[in-house]
C-alpha cells in the first residue's frame, strides 16, 4: 500500500519537474523520503540533467550548512559527552581483561566438566537406549506369549479367548510394536486367524445342523411321549372320579380321594440335546462383527430343514409314517423355542412364528389330504390322536394350535360316518349270529362281562348260577359295540378344538342308536320269515336295549368329564330312547301279526264246523283244541321271554283276533244260516278261552301290571254277540240301556248281517219247547227293526 502511494508521489512530482521544479519542491521530495526515480527519469527525458544535478548540489550544500549551524549551538555538550564515551572506553578496556582473565580461568575449570557432561550424556542416552530395548523387548515377548496362548486356545477350540487375545493385540499392542516384522506379521495373521475360528465354528455348526435334523424326531417323540403320558394319568384320575361317583351313587362308604400332583407336569429338561455349537458360533459372529450375517444363515438352513421335514414320502403310506412326520416337526420346533428362549437374538419370535405358521399351513394341507383318502374309521382315530397329543406337546411351548384341531373338528363327520358303517356291519353280523334264545350264564365272571357291565341286571343280589338272562347273546353284545362306538367317539373329540363335546358324542350316539341299531331290528323284525319266539325275544331284547339307554348317556357323561348328576335328569336323555320304545311297538304288532297269522289256520278248521246240529256239541267244536294248544305254547313263551306289558299284549290281541275271528265266521259267506245248537257250540268254545284267559291273567301276573284289563275283556265282542243269539228277547239289543250295559261291543250291521242268517229248529221240536216260538218272533223283530234304523 505504502509502495503505491510512492509511485503516485514520484508521478505528481514528474508531473511537476516536467513543468517548472524548483528547489522548494525537490527539498520537500527529499525529506519525505520519496522516489526520486521518477524526476530523474523525466530530467533525462527532459534533456536537462545537468540542472537536476545542481539542485541536488544546491540542496547538499543547504543541509551541510543546517548541519553546522546545529553543531555550533550544541558544541559544549558534544564536547561532553565525547570526555564521558571516552572515560567509559578506558572502563571497558579494564573490564574487556577482567572478562577475558576470568574466562580464561573458567575455561581452564570448565573444560573437565564439560568432559564429565559428555560422559554423563552419553550415559543418559545408553540408559534410554537401554530402557528402549527393555520395552521393546518387552512387547514383542508379551505379544508373543499372547500368540502362544491364542495359538493354544485355537488348538483347544476355545474361540471366544482366542479372539479376545487377538482384538488384544490389535488394539493395545499393534501400535506399540516396535519390530516392523513383528508387526507386519501380526497385520497377516490375526485376519488369518479370526477367518480360521468363524470357519472352524461354522464347520461345527453345520454339522449341528446335520446332528439336531437327525435326533429331533427322537426329541419330538420323546416330547409327545411324555404329552401321551400325561393323558394317560388324567385318564386315570377321571376313571377314579368315576368310580367314587359310582360308589357316591350306590350308597357306598364315603370315600376321601386326594389329587396327586407328582409329576403332573413334564419337566422339559428332561430333552436333553446339545446347543453349545450354536451359542459358540452365534458369539463368535457377533464377535467378530458378523452377527446379522450368522443369523440369516441360521434361519435360511432351519426354514430348508423345515421345508424338507414337510416334505410327504410317496413310498410309505401315511399310516405308517405319520408319527415320525409328526415328531420330526415336533422335534424341530422344540429346538426353536430353546434357541428362542437361549440363544440371545439368533431367532426372534416374529421369525418362529412365521415358520409355524408355514408349517401349519403345510400340515394343515397333509392332514385334509390324507383324512380324505382314508376309509376306515379306526386309521382316522390313529392320526388324530397322534394330531392331538403333538398339539399338546407344542401348546406347552407356547404354540398356536388351534388351526390344526379345527381341521380335525372339521373332519368329525367322516370320522363319525365310517365309525357309524363299521357299527352297522358289526350290528348286522351280531344279530345274524344269534340264536335269539335267552342267554344262558353259568360262571360269574360271565354275569359280570354281560350283564353287570352294562347294567342290565335288574336286581343287584348276585344270582344263583347258571343264570339264564331275559335277553339273547346279540344284547351284550350290541351293548359292547354302542360303548365301544362311544369311547372311540370321545376318543376322537376329546383334546380338540371343543373342550365341552358331550353334547356333540350324544348326538352321534343317537344317531347311531336310531339309524343304525334302531334300522337293523326294525328290518329284522319285518323280516316274513320270522319264527313267533324269535320275534318274541327281538322285542324283548329291544326293550332291554331301551333300558340301556341310561347306561349308554351316564357312559358317554362319564367319558366326556360331565357329573352324572347332570344326566340323569329326564331332559338329558336320548332321543333314541324314545325311538327304540316306538320300535318295540312295532315289534310287538309285528310279532302279534305272526301269532295272528298262525292262529287264523287253526281258526280255518272252523269250515268244518255244522252250523245247523240236531244237537249241540258236547266238547265244543274240534278246531278250538289246536288254538288252545296254540296259546297255551305261545303265553308259556311269551311268559318267559316278553316282560308284562309286551305279555298282555300279546294275550289280549290274541284273544281279540279269535274273537274277530269268530265274529268274522258268523258273518262269512261260507255260513248262510246258523240255528241255537250251533251258537251252543260257540258258547262252549268261549267259556273254554275265557277260563284260559282268566286262569292267565291270574297266573302270568298281570294282575300287578298297572292298567291292565282281564284278559276276557279281549272276547268281549264274541261273547255279546253269543248272549244275543241265545238270549230269548234278542230285540233287547235295540234298547240303549240294555244294549249299553250286554251289547256295548256289537256293531248294529254286523247284528243285522247275523241275526239274518240265524234260523230256527225243526217244527218238532218246538212242539216239546214253545219258549223257541217266541225267540224266533223276538230275532224277527230285531231284524226289521235294524233293517228299519239303517
Amino acid at each position: 500500500m505504502q509502495a503505491k502511494q510512492k509511485r503516485r508521489a514520484s508521478t505528481e512530482n514528474g508531473e511537476r519537474v516536467h513543468g517548472v521544479v524548483d528547489d522548494l519542491t525537490l527539498s520537500s521530495c527529499i525529506s519525505n523520503g520519496e522516489d526520486l526515480g521518477p524526476i530523474i527519469r523525466a530530467a533525462f527525458e527532459m534533456g536537462k540533467p545537468e540542472l537536476l544535478l545542481h539542485q541536488l548540489r544546491n540542496f547538499v550544500k543547504l543541509k551541510e550548512s543546517e548541519i553546522e549551524d546545529l553543531c555550533k549551538v550544541h558544541y559544549e555538550e558534544f564536547i561532553h559527552a565525547v570526555d564521558e564515551l571516552r572515560g567509559v572506553l578506558v572502563d571497558a578496556d579494564e573490564l574487556k581483561n577482567g572478562l577475558a582473565s576470568e574466562n580464561a580461568q573458567m575455561q581452564d575449570v570448565g573444560n573437565a566438566l564439560l568432559g564429565k557432561l559428555d560422559e554423563l550424556i552419553e550415559s543418559h542416552a545408553t540408559k534410554k537406549n537401554i530402557t528402549e530395548a527393555l520395552d521393546s523387548l518387552k512387547i514383542s515377548s508379551d505379544v508373543m506369549d499372547l500368540c502362544v496362548r491364542a495359538n493354544e486356545h485355537i488348538t483347544n477350540n476355545m474361540y471366544y479367548p482366542a479372539l479376545k487375545l487377538l482384538d488384544t493385540m490389535e488394539r493395545d499392542y499393534m501400535p506399540k510394536i516396535p519390530s516392523r516384522a513383528l508387526r507386519h506379521m501380526l497385520e497377516r495373521q490375526i485376519p488369518v486367524s479370526r477367518a480360521h475360528i468363524e470357519k472352524s465354528v461354522s464347520n461345527d455348526f453345520n454339522e449341528w445342523l446335520v446332528q439336531i435334523r437327525s435326533i429331533a424326531r427322537e426329541i419330538g417323540q420323546q416330547s409327545i411321549g411324555q404329552a401321551s403320558s400325561a393323558r394317560k394319568r388324567e385318564m386315570e384320575l377321571r376313571s377314579r372320579q368315576r368310580e367314587a361317583e359310582e360308589l357316591s351313587r350306590s350308597g357306598g362308604k364315603e370315600c376321601l380321594y386326594i389329587l396327586e400332583t407328582e409329576d403332573l407336569d413334564e419337566d422339559d429338561s428332561l430333552l436333553t440335546f446339545d446347543l453349545t455349537p450354536v451359542y459358540r458360533a452365534h458369539h463368535i459372529h457377533t464377535c467378530l462383527g458378523l452377527q446379522g450375517q450368522f443369523q440369516d444363515y441360521y434361519f435360511k438352513n432351519r426354514q430348508l430343514q423345515l421345508n424338507s421335514d414337510l416334505q410327504i414320502s410317496s413310498m410309505q403310506s401315511f399310516l405308517e409314517l405319520h408319527q415320525t412326520y409328526f415328531a420330526q416337526v415336533a422335534g424341530f420346533f422344540i429346538v426353536e423355542d430353546r434357541i428362542l428362549r437361549t440363544a440371545g437374538s439368533l431367532m426372534t419370535s416374529t421369525q418362529v412364528e412365521n415358520l409355524w405358521e408355514m408349517a401349519v399351513a403345510k400340515m394343515i394341507a397333509v392332514v385334509e389330504d390324507q383324512f380324505s383318502r382314508m376309509q376306515t374309521a379306526n386309521h382316522l382315530l390313529i392320526v388324530k390322536d397322534y394330531v392331538s397329543l403333538l398339539c399338546a406337546t407344542l401348546r406347552r411351548y407356547g404354540y398356536q394350535v388351534g388351526p390344526l384341531l379345527d381341521v380335525l373338528d372339521k373332519n368329525r363327520d367322516k370320522y363319525h360316518e365310517l365309525l357309524l358303517s363299521d357299527c352297522r356291519r358289526a350290528f348286522i353280523e351280531s344279530l345274524a349270529n344269534d340264536k335269539y334264545e335267552k342267554m344262558l350264564i353259568k360262571k360269574e365272571y360271565e354275569y359280570k362281562s354281560n350283564v353287570l357291565a352294562f347294567h342290565l341286571q335288574t336286581t343287584d343280589i348276585m344270582p344263583a348260577f347258571p343264570y339264564v338272562a331275559p335277553f339273547s347273546a346279540t344284547v351284550p353284545d350290541c351293548c359292547r359295540i354302542v360303548k365301544t362306538f362311544i369311547e372311540d367317539s370321545v376318543g376322537f373329540l376329546a383334546y380338540g378344538s371343543h373342550m365341552d363335546f358331550y353334547d356333540i358324542v350324544k348326538k352321534y350316539l343317537d344317531k347311531l342308536l336310531i339309524n343304525v341299531l334302531n334300522e337293523a331290528l326294525l328290518k329284522l323284525i319285518r323280516n316274513t320269515t320270522l319264527a313267533v319266539s324269535h320275534a318274541m325275544q327281538i322285542a324283548a331284547n329291544m326293550t332291554v336295549l331301551e333300558r340301556s339307554c341310561d347306561f349308554f348317556t351316564r357312559y358317554a357323561a362319564q367319558l366326556c368329564g360331565i357329573p352324572v348328576r347332570l344326566v340323569d335328569r329326564p331332559q338329558a336323555s336320548l332321543a333314541a330312547r324314545s325311538v327304540l320304545l316306538t320300535s318295540q311297538g312295532a315289534a310287538h304288532e309285528q310279532m302279534l301279526v305272526l301269532v295272528k297269522s298262525k292262529v287264523d289256520e287253526f281258526m280255518q278248521l272252523t269250515d268244518t264246523i255244522n252250523w245247523t246240529p240236531d244237537d249241540p256239541p258236547q266238547n265244543g267244536n274240534d278246531y278250538l283244541n289246536e288254538v288252545y294248544i296254540y296259546l297255551e305254547t305261545i303265553v308259556s313263551l311269551a311268559q318267559q321271554i316278553l316282560p308284562l306289558d309286551a305279555l298282555d299284549t300279546v294275550v289280549s290281541g290274541v284273544l281279540l283276533h279269535i274273537s274277530d275271528a269268530i265274529v268274522a265266521t258268523f258273518l262269512s259267506e261260507d255260513v248262510r244260516r246258523f240255528n241255537l245248537n250251533a251258537v251252543m257250540g260257540i258258547d262252549a268254545d268261549l267259556k273254554v278261552l275265557e277260563s284260559f284267559a282268566d286262569e292267565k291273567f291270574q297266573t302270568t301276573g298281570l294282575t300287578e301290571l298297572q292298567g291292565a284289563l282281564n284278559l276276557r275283556e279281549s272276547l268281549a265282542e264274541a261273547r255279546q254277540l253269543v248272549n244275543l243269539l241265545l238270549s230269548n228277547q234278542p230285540e233287547n239289543f235295540l234298547n240303549p240301556v240294555i244294549r249299553q250295559k250286554n251289547y256295548s261291543a256289537l256293531d248294529f250291521h254286523k247284528v243285522l248281517a247275523i241275526a239274518e242268517k240265524y234260523r230256527d229248529l225243526p217244527d218238532k221240536l218246538f212242539a216239546r219247547n214253545p219258549k223257541n216260538a217266541g225267540k224266533k218272533k223276538s230275532m224277527d223283530l230285531l231284524v226289521r227293526r235294524l233293517k228299519d234304523s239303517l
